[in-house]
């Protein structure tokens, strides 16, 4: 024995790398082990899965009906799990008249008062997990818990209880985030909020207008962004006092919102929105006369094609260009304009329509008719420039069709 270990002390060096190697085969081994042995357990999970997956879509008239009681699967963590996902995946999908079979069965099953608990005394992602769960139900009940987590010191948690009361979506669940939003006690980015107000404002806008009313600064640009994207007609009143606000960003949103309005309430706000001195309320008024059926908007928007900004000029010539009925009038005034800005943006829309063939043979009408104006040359070089052929050059230049 003693000459054994006098052997292997001898190796030196040696024997200190064949240990290092076999504990590295070892350690493989385990890890090898370790990665079947974890595929074998999640492959026999997945398939417990998908075959009470199966058995329970089989009885899921009876489970939804109450006739076999939450009691059967609901202390069962596999089907409570299963049961859970098809109910909210089906609440998320639902109409109206829909929805409170879905939520009785959540409610007759405790599961929903079990998700309201968790919300309230889990801790971290476990609870973050919850309260967007507790939002996809759809429940009104499950409001408080959720405003409750707002008072978080984690941001992410006020973020998932912020999209959870945005899931809700009811007007019900709008009201403690505008509350805290204009008492600056929440703290959460600007587009999560604005995400959860739009869906759970969707169908009534107006609960937005008295808090619009109190609040300055960033906070009334977000909530009139908000209004702008859902307003409807019945809101024409308090969308022509916005339109006179001192923000722009506000003005830009009622001018949005006004495209949605009756043309009679709207036409003469957005005309003068047309010319603000903003660019991007301009923009804003313009887009919004391209929605509206009114005679007058032609002369409106002939204007703004010769805005000094291009972004303006582009979506005024984008309108002209789709109007159905009078776009040969509609191009005679853009060549009286005397703007090649104009001409050329106009003339631009119309090849994306596909129309430029014809109306090049409108302006080759158009010299003939007033040769010796000042601005034929300049048409015929913007043709020149940005549009036709040759050929077609030399007949606009000599008013030939």
């Amino acid at each position: 024995m003693g000459s054994d270990s006098s052997w292997l002390r001898d190796l030196g060096f040696a024997w200190l790398v064949a240990r290092a190697i076999l504990f590295s085969l070892l350690g493989i081994l385990l890890l090898v082990g370790f990665i079947v042995f974890r595929r074998w357990y999640r492959g026999r999970y997945f398939n417990r899965l998908s075959e009470r997956t199966v058995a329970l879509r089989g009885e899921w008239a009876d489970i939804l009906s109450g006739k076999i009681p939450g009691s059967v699967w609901r202390l069962n963590a596999l089907d409570c799990q299963i049961v859970e996902d098809i109910l909210l995946d089906n609440i998320e999908v639902s109409r109206k008249d829909q929805l409170p079979a879905f939520l009785g069965c959540l409610r007759n099953s405790g599961l929903l008062d079990l998700r309201i608990h968790e919300a309230r005394f889990s801790k971290g992602w476990q609870r973050r997990s919850v309260l967007l769960k507790l939002g996809r139900t759809r429940a009104p009940e499950a409001i408080p818990a959720l405003v409750e987590a707002l008072e978080s010191p984690s941001e992410e948690t006020r973020v998932a209880a912020v999209r959870g009361l945005g899931r809700i979506g009811s007007s019900q669940a709008a009201l403690p985030l505008l509350e805290w939003f204009v008492a600056g006690d929440l703290q959460v980015p600007e587009h999560t909020l604005k995400n959860a107000l739009l869906s759970c404002c969707r169908d009534e806008p107006e609960v937005l207008i008295p808090y619009l009313n109190q609040v300055s600064g960033p906070a009334r640009e977000l909530i009139a962004r908000v209004l702008g994207e859902l307003a409807n007609p019945n809101l024409g009143d308090d969308l022509l006092v916005l339109a006179a606000d001192a923000l722009p960003e506000v003005r830009a949103s009622a001018a949005r919102a006004l495209g949605k309005v009756g043309p009679e309430t709207s036409f003469p706000v957005l005309s003068t929105l047309a010319v603000d001195k903003e660019w991007f309320v301009r923009l804003r008024a313009v887009i919004a006369l391209g929605s509206l059926e009114h005679p007058g908007r032609i002369y409106v928007l002939l204007r703004a094609l010769c805005d000094l900004n291009r972004h303006v000029r582009q979506r005024a010539a984008w309108t002209l260009a789709r109007v159905h009925q009078g776009k040969e009038d509609i191009l005679e005034k853009v060549v009286a304009t005397q703007d090649d800005y104009a001409l050329q943006a106009f003339l631009s829309e119309l090849e994306r329509c596909g129309s430029l063939d014809a109306a090049l043979d409108r302006l080759g009408n158009i010299v003939d008719r007033e040769r010796g104006a000042a601005n034929v040359e300049n048409v015929a070089a913007v043709v020149k420039e940005h549009f036709a052929t040759p050929a077609k050059v030399a007949a606009v230049a000599a008013g030939k069709p």
